[in-house]
């Protein structure tokens, strides 16, 4: 959005961003005047012509995109419940001491490398 505006006013992209930003700090005003703008200002290559269609251009862009990230992280949260599943299931059989050959302390590290691949496998994905 705001390398467009700068665009559109020829001017250098930071600057339109740092003043972005300096309004976010300024009671939130620059975060309302964004999401104005991320209504209103014509997506770049777009060849609708009224203002009206402009809107509605841009509200259906922004229903795909919360849409998908809406399927994101319900993907993610369904990984993290499982995960959380076994590793409960696991100390569970742990406190009835079935587990009595295995060195629970050893266990975290194995936890935090299972983790770190399940990002990397879903980081690939896309």
């Amino acid at each position: 959005m705001c390398g467009g505006l700068a665009k559109y006013f020829d001017m250098d992209p930071t600057i339109v961003r740092v003043i972005a930003v300096l309004l976010v700090f300024a009671n939130g005003g620059g975060i309302v005047a964004y999401v104005i703008m991320a209504i209103v200002v014509p997506l770049e290559g777009s060849k609708v012509t009224t203002p009206r269609e402009v809107v509605e251009e841009n509200v259906e862009e922004m229903k795909e995109v919360a849409s998908e990230l809406g399927r994101e992280v319900h993907y993610r949260r369904n990984v993290l419940g499982i995960t959380l599943v076994v590793i409960g299931i696991l100390f569970l059989l742990g406190s009835f001491n079935l587990f009595w050959w295995f060195e629970w302390g050893r266990f975290w590290p194995l936890i935090i490398v299972a983790i770190g691949v399940l990002i990397i496998i879903g980081a690939r994905r896309k």
